[in-house]
């Protein structure tokens, strides 16, 4: 008996020619609005008050809503647009209409808050609105896949009882009669975090809007197999790929170089909504079958567009942000290969970056450092790096990994303190002279190979090319460098064995695997991996101090923000830990009022994660699979297979 949980009907009841037409008139409208003025000042954040040059979020509505349009004329059909729908599910044309509307609505309301009501708002402002409104209305009464029966049980009435005492005591706050019941001594911590009491009621109110919405709307999927793609010559394929990866250049450096925070918002909103369009009208999947298909041209594509940004820049400020990004993402990967393959908790593993970039340091001729007469070569000091974090590796390793769960990570978690610690106590005072203290080991001489300084601008091209845009291309190298280990490794024998023991360690060791032998593997060579990254950024920032290692603070890199870009990314995958990084490093770079709030914006985005996608944005097909067994049907056995009482 075959039970139906999904079908395919619309949210609103509207012909389906009607829905369509008025889907592609919303989009278009959106589009076109982006050509208008939207505010009729120059204060708001990009410049919203030309007609005929878009610029800032207005670029952002042009691309939703040329999207809506562009999805919903290949969703039925129209010749010349049917590859862009290869699943045939409307739900794409959705998603994109509304991240349109998010951007949309989003742009106009932050005009009407920043700029003091909707009486600054162009007509420009009001067409985008509209138009983004008129889409999703449209796309509502498409025929979407969705769910027979959703059901949500509604919040308890002590959660909208806690959301009006939050206001109430907002009120008292700003009133005064709210002082009169805080203790003495903390009220600064009440008056200068008004702000929360703001956004909890906020937060109560949209998880109750959103439960109710999701039980009407009932979105969901239906998993259709994708027809057959037109062959394609091998050379229009690669073409294909490096126009995507060209695509996508653009992309990040629209995000990246965003220097508002309220464009950087509309931005990551786009993004968003885009990919789960993109997702439900079988465009990703048919990409990444092109791309499984040219792997070697895809890798190298994608590093082309890497080493392309550069070029892009007409200045090092976002060149310098592209850096770090590589950078710790390079570090992440080797926490990857201790966290997502072998499955062992790291807590402390920042400290081992921050051994191959004082070993690096030491001996790279800086005037602070105790060896000032050692200049070795940057592949030199690159490579005792590396060794001297293969080398704590082992030693931490060896007597801690026979623990297991949370005992382990107690014992990395001091580790990583043990070494800050320590590097701040070796000043000549408290301990032996090595380090320099907490001063640590400054005016680290720029890298220079075979006659290139990579701390002076060169013409490269027609392009002049700063020092952080050689550092770029110096750490595309060494994360070519990594990504080749981690993906050889994985695939190895070796690997296997790291996730047999993740999966089930007893298990495994009963199968013949010596668990601590490939433990203590996986941890070394994470740790090296850490310190040849660590080695480069010592030279990168000119200088290394105790306090850039801890394990959670304001400014990464550090041992929370790495263990959540993996866990973010997706753990055991090699993209994974690159969108995880950039994502956890950009946005608190770009919003600034994130900054002091870093670790409670880690947490939230993990319990969501957690609740909504264990398996990272990213996700391993072997977790995905484990993660959502529940949701996949049974099936049903053969009419003629035996069963253990007819046997």
């Amino acid at each position: 008996m075959t039970t139906t949980t999904h079908e395919t009907t619309p949210v609103l009841p509207l012909p389906e020619g009607v829905a369509k037409a008025v889907t592609i008139a919303g989009g278009v409208i959106a589009a076109a609005s982006a050509m208008m003025s939207w505010t009729w000042t120059d204060e708001f954040p990009g410049d919203l008050t030309y007609y005929g040059s878009p610029a800032g979020l207005q670029w952002l509505a042009l691309v939703g809503g040329a999207l809506t349009a562009l999805l919903a004329l290949a969703a039925h059909g129209a010749p010349g647009f049917r590859w862009m729908s290869p699943s045939g599910s409307k739900n794409g044309i959705l998603f994109a209409a509304t991240g349109t509307l998010a951007v949309c609505w989003y742009s106009v309301i932050a005009i009407s808050v920043q700029l003091g009501g909707l009486a600054n708002l162009e007509p420009g402002g009001f067409v985008a609105a509209a138009g983004s409104l008129i889409a999703v209305l449209g796309a509502l009464g498409l025929p979407l896949d969705r769910r027979t029966n959703v059901k949500h049980p509604p919040l308890a009435w002590w959660w909208f009882a806690i959301a009006a005492a939050s206001v109430v005591f907002r009120i008292g706050l700003d009133q005064g009669f709210a002082l009169t019941v805080i203790p003495d001594g903390i009220e600064e911590i009440f008056t200068t975090n008004t702000w929360f009491f703001v956004a909890l009621p906020a937060v109560i109110l949209l998880v109750a809007g959103l439960k109710l919405a999701d039980q009407w709307l009932r979105i969901g999927r239906i998993e259709r197999p994708l027809a057959a793609p037109a062959p394609l010559a091998s050379w229009l394929e690669i073409l294909l790929i490096i126009a995507v990866f060209a695509v996508g250049l653009v992309a990040a450096t629209f995000g990246i170089s965003a220097e508002d925070g309220e464009l950087f918002i509309g931005y990551l909103l786009l993004v968003a909504f885009t990919t789960a369009a993109l997702n439900a009208s079988g465009l990703l999947l048919r990409l990444r079958d092109l791309t499984s298909k040219h792997r070697t041209v895809t890798t190298g594509a994608a590093f082309a567009a890497a080493a392309a940004f550069p070029f892009t820049q007409s200045s090092d400020v976002y060149t310098l942000i592209g850096v770090n990004i590589l950078i710790f993402a390079t570090v992440a990967l080797g926490l990857n290969i201790v966290v997502g393959l072998a499955g062992l908790l790291d807590l402390g593993y920042v400290a081992f970056l921050g051994v191959g970039a004082y070993a690096a340091a030491l001996v790279s001729g800086s005037q602070f450092s105790v060896f000032r007469g050692l200049h070795l070569p940057f592949p030199v000091a690159v490579l005792i790096g590396a060794a001297a974090a293969l080398v704590f590796g082992v030693v931490i390793g060896a007597p801690t990994l026979r623990l297991r769960g949370d005992y382990l990570a107690i014992v990395t978690l001091g580790f990583g303190e043990i070494f800050r610690i320590s590097m701040n106590n070796l000043d000549g005072t408290s301990g032996p002279s090595l380090t320099n203290g907490p001063n640590g080991v400054a005016a680290i001489p720029d890298v220079s190979l075979f006659g290139f300084d990579f701390g002076q601008p060169h013409d490269i091209l027609g392009f002049q090319l700063g020092k952080f845009g050689n550092y770029l291309l110096l750490m595309l190298i060494v994360t070519a460098i990594v990504v080749t280990v981690f993906t050889r490794v994985a695939d190895s024998r070796i690997g296997r064995a790291w996730v047999a023991i993740r999966e089930d360690e007893t298990a495994a060791e009963a199968m013949g695997i010596n668990g601590f032998k490939v433990k203590l593997i996986a941890f070394a060579l994470g740790a090296t991996l850490a310190g040849l990254a660590g080695a480069v950024q010592a030279h990168v920032a000119s200088a290394v101090s105790p306090d850039q290692y801890l394990f959670a603070g304001a400014v990464p890199p550090n041992s929370a923000f790495l263990l959540a870009a993996v866990i973010l990314g997706g753990m055991g995958t090699v993209s994974g830990p690159l969108v995880g990084t950039a994502l956890l490093f950009l946005i608190p770079a770009k919003l600034q009022f994130l900054q002091d709030y870093q670790l409670l914006a880690f947490g939230i985005a993990l319990i969501l994660l957690m609740r909504f996608r264990p398996e990272g944005i990213i996700a391993n097909r072997r977790q995905k699979l484990e993660f959502h067994e529940a949701d996949i049907p049974a099936q049903s056995a053969p009419a003629d297979a035996l069963t253990k009482a007819g046997a």
